[in-house]
């Protein structure tokens, strides 16, 4: 593979699965999950190619500068990042639940640069098949325009310290293509892979999400598949396919999954259409998630949901 080639290392997280809810919890187990070892051989035998971890490392920092990432927390995210590397697994380090920066990003940013430089300085000698993912869907004041700049100071900070591996750079407004337009990555960078969010229509995937005001009232809501609802899935797809090729940049869909409190059926013919129309884009996709309220795997009993596993891979 090429020292850099991003399009070659995208094709590394061509079906991948996230691992919420366990490492950006406030701390792990605190919504019901650990990390197993024997997750990671599962999600190898099944076929998965990577799984995205996402990590609340700004909760497990000294309080003043530097904001050294506690010793033991930090070594938990590599015992992640090592069961997914002895699997075959790609792996993503993903900056995620920094709830404190969307607030005051002024105030966070000697923080968040700080992150990224010891996250760097860990993982720089692992194989390309590890990835940065700078910050999980950016909003409220980091805004557009200071997500700009946020990321041009991150990626500058990772490659004072590491030139090999690849970073994802999704956008802001919560990760989706309506901020698409407005990102701004280097053009001087070209080792990054460009990512976003898919949750359309959001009353059918969030339907009874208990995070989400007011989603209780569209419980009973179906995703049927007809011309309407996919040709909407297609154009948003499109959409994103000629923004990443203007720009010259491989796309991640990194995170999609209907909530469990939809009925299967239309989860899985929804889980099924947008996997078709990301491969069909030569868009990568990371699963949103594996073991809880998305999850594709029932951690009580130790399984598989079979019917949406084999909706993401048939």
């Amino acid at each position: 593979m090429p020292r850099s080639d991003p399009f070659a290392r995208n094709k590394l997280l061509t079906k991948s699965i996230n691992l919420g809810n366990f490492l950006e919890a406030p701390n792990e187990g605190d919504w019901g999950l650990k990390l197993k070892a024997s997750y990671f051989d599962s999600i190898a035998a099944k076929g998965f190619s990577g799984v995205r971890i996402p990590v609340r490392f700004s909760a497990h920092t000294a309080a003043d500068s530097p904001f050294t990432i506690n010793t033991d927390f930090m070594d938990r995210v590599v015992w992640a990042v090592d069961q997914a590397e002895r699997n075959n697994l790609a792996t993503i380090v993903d900056l995620h639940h920094y709830q404190e920066i969307f607030a005051d990003p002024q105030n966070e940013k000697a923080k968040f640069l700080s992150l990224w430089r010891q996250i760097a300085t860990r993982f720089k000698d692992y194989p390309a098949s590890v990835f940065y993912e700078i910050l999980n869907e950016p909003h409220d004041k980091l805004d557009a325009s200071t997500w700009n700049v946020f990321l041009n100071d991150a990626i500058n900070t990772v490659r004072a310290v590491d030139s090999l591996h690849t970073i994802i750079v999704g956008t802001a407004g919560w990760g989706g293509i309506s901020d698409m337009n407005s990102l701004e990555i280097p053009a001087t960078e070209q080792n990054v892979i460009f990512t976003f969010h898919y949750y359309e229509p959001f009353h059918f995937t969030h339907q009874g999400a208990e995070w989400v005001d007011g989603s209780d009232a569209w419980l009973g809501t179906k995703w049927q598949g007809t011309s309407d609802e996919k040709n909407k899935i297609i154009l948003d797809f499109f959409q994103v396919k000629a923004w990443a090729q203007t720009h010259n940049r491989p796309v991640l869909l990194g995170e999609f999954g209907a909530y469990s409190k939809a009925d299967m059926e239309s989860r899985i013919r929804w889980t099924s259409f947008v996997v078709q129309t990301a491969q069909a884009d030569s868009m990568s996709w990371a699963y949103w998630e594996f073991a809880s309220g998305f999850g594709v795997f029932d951690p009580q009993n130790d399984s598989w949901r079979k019917p949406l596993l084999q909706a993401l891979l048939p």
